[in-house]
């Protein structure tokens, strides 16, 4: 409605109903403050006055950020956010969106002297169950994994444990996640996952362990070539808490990137990907769940077709190695079978 309001009020250049009139405190204290992200795009466009006020505060944008992501309400991701190009707009933008590495011409720089920031957000319908953010320091280790929760650690959810398996498949449903990689160096950050889950596992009711899968696939490497794809793996884990609550629990999220095999990359190999997705150009938002989904059954069935794929290739070594033994065999037992005439008969 403000949007509404907004367009029509700036009809005319001049007059009492032009936005013109209005001063801009108010426009940014009791307008764009009550605005989302995707409603301040679209009043952006209704005017250069509006443009300027809105692209020009950082206040806002900074609002913004942090109540679409609380993990990144920390001085340390506040000081980094500021130093990105447009501070937290530029930060919005990259986030907001998925990269596409595929679309990428950009040089890759593959250093990484202060590491990657992980800021990551877990939501169980709009409501927070989780914010955090860590920092990867290495990337020798193999395989590469990020795990946000010390083993011991555990976060309720606020939700009951689930009876049977259709609420537990319901609850990871409803389960939505973010995970920002942001690069303090390079100011770029980008979003790994596909917010809502592509996959949901009821393990075991006995324990209420749900297993959640979130991620996005790149089209990173050369065709045929096993980084064809990569999938930026997301689990989460859910289980019922031991006391006498019943509550469930948050007790592990993690990252790892995986190859055409499922094979889990290198922490090098890693970070050859992640730069290239933050030099990525980035998508749509619109539609982003269903693509990240549409991603993912894509990668799965491109992943079963060349594991066949190797499986036939190695029966049909297996096939011509049994015929050559077979022939040497065989052979063989004829030169044997032609001695023992011959020293019969001679």
């Amino acid at each position: 409605m403000a949007t509404s309001s907004l367009a029509a009020t700036n009809t005319t250049s001049s007059g009492s109903g032009s936005i013109s009139t209005i001063h801009p405190d108010i426009i940014e204290t009791h307008i764009l403050s009550r605005l989302d992200a995707s409603a301040l795009a679209s009043t952006s466009c209704v005017s250069s006055q509006l443009h300027s006020l809105i692209a020009s505060n950082e206040s806002l944008w900074t609002n913004i950020c942090n109540s679409t992501w609380p993990s990144t309400d920390i001085p340390r991701l506040r000081h980094v956010i500021s130093s990105f190009p447009n501070g937290p707009r530029s930060f919005f933008s990259d986030s907001f969106t998925n990269s596409d590495i595929a679309a990428s011409s950009s040089p890759v720089n593959l250093d990484c002297p202060s590491g990657l920031i992980s800021a990551v957000d877990i939501y169980h319908q709009h409501k927070t169950v989780l914010s955090k953010a860590v920092l990867t320091e290495s990337f020798d280790t193999s395989p590469f994994r990020v795990d946000l929760l010390d083993p011991k650690d555990s976060v309720p959810t606020g939700v009951g444990q689930p009876v049977n398996e259709d609420l537990s498949r319901e609850l990871g449903e409803r389960l939505t996640l973010s995970w920002i990689l942001i690069d303090p160096i390079g100011r770029r950050a980008m979003n790994l996952s596909s917010y809502k889950p592509v996959t949901v596992e009821s393990r075991s009711l006995s324990t209420g362990e749900v297993h959640v899968r979130y991620g996005w696939v790149f089209n990173a490497g050369e065709k045929g070539s096993t980084t064809e794809c990569v999938r930026c793996g997301i689990s989460v884990t859910c289980e019922g808490s031991q006391n006498q609550s019943g509550e469930m629990h948050v007790t592990k999220v993690s990252l790892e990137l995986e190859d055409m095999y499922g094979k889990q990359l290198s922490g090098k190999d890693s970070l050859v990907i992640l730069r290239k997705g933050m030099a990525g150009k980035r998508g749509n938002v619109k539609g982003r769940e269903e693509e990240g989904k549409r991603r993912n059954e894509d990668y799965r069935e491109m992943r079963r077709e060349k594991i066949l794929s190797e499986v036939k290739k190695h029966q049909g070594r297996i096939d011509t190695l049994y015929m050559a033994f077979g022939a040497l065999i065989f052979a063989s037992l004829g030169l044997v079978v032609s001695r023992i005439f011959m020293s019969l008969f001679l």
